[in-house]
């Protein structure tokens, strides 16, 4: 290999290199990607990561069809596709801004007495549990879910806590002895009766 004088004083020019190197394939070094290869590779990854999340925690990579062919329930799926990035996060949306309100408006009005009396609690009650059913019908939603029943738990802690279950006490030691005493007392009564029903056979014989 011979080496040419340039015209820069203290540089140097070599020679154009054909080793089998050099005619590798322009993507590979010595089998080590290059880097724009690794650029891609890691936007891919960047993309493709919360996609794979979202499909993990219950959405799905298609836009997903809608359960009814009602107009409410096509105008609920339109919403939830147009202003949110699943249908998980707008169920969510609407069981708090819809169906947990209803309730509590509802809630609201009962009295202290009123609250832990199941005839006034069943309607609004019975009704939210009706609405977290079809809008997840609506929106293919599995249900019950674990928003749901999480969702319950915290209705319960909030509005029936106050609402303490009546624990039965033991009956008072009169009670208890004459529930005792009755059965003792009848057994000496059903001895005699037999006997006696036994004697007037023989007698009749």
């Amino acid at each position: 290999m011979s080496l040419t004088w340039d015209q820069t004083p203290s540089v140097y020019t070599f020679p154009l290199i054909t080793s089998p190197k050099d005619r590798e394939t322009p993507t590979t070094r010595n089998n080590v990607p290059l880097l724009s290869d690794m650029k891609l590779s890691v936007g891919f990854c960047a993309l493709a990561l919360p996609l794979l999340f979202d499909f993990i925690n219950g959405s799905s990579l298609a836009t997903p069809g809608c359960g009814s062919a009602s107009p409410v329930c096509r105008d609920l799926c339109d919403f939830c596709d147009d202003s949110f990035y699943t249908r998980i996060s707008c169920y969510e949306f609407i069981l708090d801004t819809l169906c947990l309100n209803t309730l509590s408006s509802a809630i609201s009005a009962l009295n202290a007495t009123d609250l832990c009396t199941w005839n006034y609690v069943r309607r609004p009650y019975n009704s939210f549990t009706e609405c977290t059913e079809e809008k997840a019908d609506c929106l293919q939603i599995p249900w019950p879910n674990q928003m749901v029943e999480d969702t319950f738990v915290n209705i319960h802690a909030t509005y029936f806590k106050a609402c303490l279950t009546q624990e039965l006490d033991d009956p008072p030691p009169a009670v208890i002895l004459a529930l005792v005493a009755t059965p003792i007392c009848l057994i000496p009564v059903m001895v005699v009766l037999v006997v006696v029903k036994t004697n007037e056979n023989n007698w009749s014989l």
